[in-house]
């Protein structure tokens, strides 16, 4: 389960991550809720907030991952953590000093969409050259892992903390955590490293990453599902807050226990994914199945009648979200040429994150016009019928297929997998 740790430079990366993803869940959690407090608990307020943060990922993501395969990746990561520790301490101050106001807030989450449209395509193919391609899949789920693990931790503690000190002391903890992946990026060793080869600066390479993956129909299926997953379903994230305020009449400390019961189980899922990246490959078969779970179990959770049970529903739908956010992760990651990967990676990206700007307003609407629950049925029920419909177009072409390899301007078919 923890055999991608055996690789230092990976091990190095791992542990900054632990440290530093808690702090960026604290301050996920402190920033939502000063948006809903600044806004007098206004659900579409949130929802702006999202789309600010998103919307650079529209407009850059394509852009990053050409720079990702130009650039040394290591040094492109230290550069935006540094950037992102300025950030954080700076809206900590404002908030701690007691000048914050809600445009401040929105600048931040346009400034952070910036630096993440460029840092997340550079982080993902950055995995496959700490560790190579036969480690990725396990790779991949142990980020997982613990991004979930800082999903439980975070949430958990931000929900306590903002009552108790309030949350301009958690953007000043996240700048704080944020020094970790900075001195792990550091201490690695760049002779170690499974580089792939240095792409030159030439005319229409974005070009020839969008050709890439149109020819491919596993990458096709990967992206029009996790487009329609991304921007209807995974969005019941941003709704945590209007459920635990608006349905259950909550304070912080309820939106942070909804935040890490959904954590419980992504985290379980992530662990699951780990294990099974050691033993066999990723599957289509597997990320539409774990997709109209998700669907399914969101579009149930969104009519639970308590408090608890809306809770321990979050659990189950938290395991399909990471299966099947993993699985797509892994089966693009194995999949692609090494040269073309941060292109790919660009637009995973951009089809992952690019939908919420439509998805975060989306969901304040429905939950100002049809109640908080809303966009827990309407996200759920698209996110299975788009799995299912992807499911029966595969079944109909009789399969996907799965070229790898790259032979001068075209591509070779190495097998073909049955749906």
């Amino acid at each position: 389960m923890f055999a991608s740790l055996g690789v230092r430079n990976y091990r190095l990366f791992f542990s900054g991550q632990v440290i530093s993803n808690i702090g960026t869940w604290m301050q996920r959690i402190a920033q939502d809720w000063l948006v809903f407090t600044l806004s007098g608990n206004n659900p579409l307020a949130l929802g702006i907030a999202v789309a600010l943060q998103f919307t650079p990922t529209v407009l850059l993501s394509l852009w990053a991952g050409v720079l990702a395969d130009r650039v040394d990746k290591r040094r492109m990561l230290i550069v935006i953590q540094v950037v992102n520790t300025a950030l954080a301490a700076s809206l900590g101050l404002l908030d701690l000093t007691g000048v914050v106001a809600l445009w401040h807030v929105y600048l931040l989450c346009v400034l952070l969409g910036v630096t993440s449209a460029i840092e997340v395509p550079t982080r993902q193919s950055f995995v496959a050259e700490m560790v190579g391609r036969s480690q990725i899949t396990n790779a991949v789920a142990l980020n997982s892992s613990i991004f979930n693990m800082a999903r439980i931790v975070g949430p958990a503690i931000a929900g306590f903390a903002i009552t108790w000190v309030g949350t301009g002391w958690l953007f000043i903890a996240n700048a704080v955590s944020t020094v970790a992946v900075v001195a792990g990026l550091a201490l690695m060793n760049p002779a170690k490293l499974f580089r792939g080869p240095v792409i030159p600066r030439a005319k229409g390479q974005l070009l020839e990453g969008l050709r890439y993956v149109r020819h491919r129909s596993d990458l096709v299926t990967v992206m029009v599902l996790m487009f329609f997953v991304s921007t209807f379903g995974i969005t019941y994230f941003t709704s945590l807050p209007i459920v635990a305020a608006n349905v259950f009449h909550t304070q912080a400390d309820g939106y942070g226990l909804l935040s890490t019961l959904v954590a419980v189980g992504t985290f379980t899922g992530a662990l699951a994914s780990a294990r099974r990246g050691i033993k066999s490959r990723p599957r289509v078969r597997l990320m539409l199945i774990s997709g109209a779970l998700l669907g399914l179990f969101e579009f149930i959770t969104a009519f639970m009648p308590s408090y608890l049970a809306f809770g321990l529903g979050l659990i189950p739908l938290g395991f399909a979200t990471i299966t099947f956010l993993n699985t797509a992760n892994a089966l693009v990651q194995t999949s692609v040429s090494p040269e073309m990967r941060g292109r790919v990676m660009g637009i995973y990206v951009l089809v992952l994150i690019g939908g919420n700007p439509i998805g975060g307003p989306m969901t304040g609407w429905m939950a100002d016009a049809f109640g908080g629950r809303s966009p827990f049925y309407i996200g759920g029920a698209v996110s299975l019928l788009a799995a299912v419909v992807c499911a029966l177009v595969l079944i109909r072409r009789g399969g996907v297929s799965l070229p790898v390899r790259r032979f001068g301007n075209g591509l070779r078919v190495l097998k073909r997998e049955r749906v």
